[in-house]
């Protein structure tokens, strides 16, 4: 709780404080390590991952904890699904020309799962109007 209501200017000091004696503390190193990353998290949101782990003194352990592996994670997501937007539209438009503004609003909208399935789709396509009937029914 000390840290939580911690100064802003003092919560980098009071983290290592924590971190310096969590061998001493009844839970796992593993819990402390993420709860004190996750409450500077909170209290710095406009700081990176790097910059946290520098201010815990964590630079190496900070990549297993938790929130740094499931920000990963996220981040592999995300730029998975943006790729495969960019790719599909560049295949559609290559293969249809210039597409309807809400028909590339539709495929912006798609999940990774449906972006795949549209890419298999798209061979068998043979006009605009066979995209537009797939996007229909899903």
């Amino acid at each position: 709780m000390q840290l939580v209501v911690a100064p802003d200017t003092m919560a980098g000091e009071k983290a290592r404080e924590i971190l310096n004696h969590r061998d001493e503390l009844d839970i796992s190193v593993e819990v402390v390590e993420e709860l004190v990353e996750t409450i500077i998290v909170y209290k710095f949101p406009r700081l990176s991952r790097e910059e946290i782990a520098q201010m815990l003194g964590l630079a190496e352990s900070i990549k297993q904890t938790r929130v740094y592996q499931e920000g990963l994670a996220e981040g592999r997501t995300e730029g998975r699904e943006e790729e495969g937007r960019i790719l599909i539209l560049k295949l559609l438009q290559h293969r249809f020309g210039t597409l309807p503004t809400q028909t590339s609003m539709k495929i912006e909208q798609l999940s990774l799962e449906e972006l795949e399935s549209l890419g298999e789709a798209l061979l068998d396509f043979s006009s605009v109007v066979d995209l537009e009937a797939w996007l229909a029914e899903i």
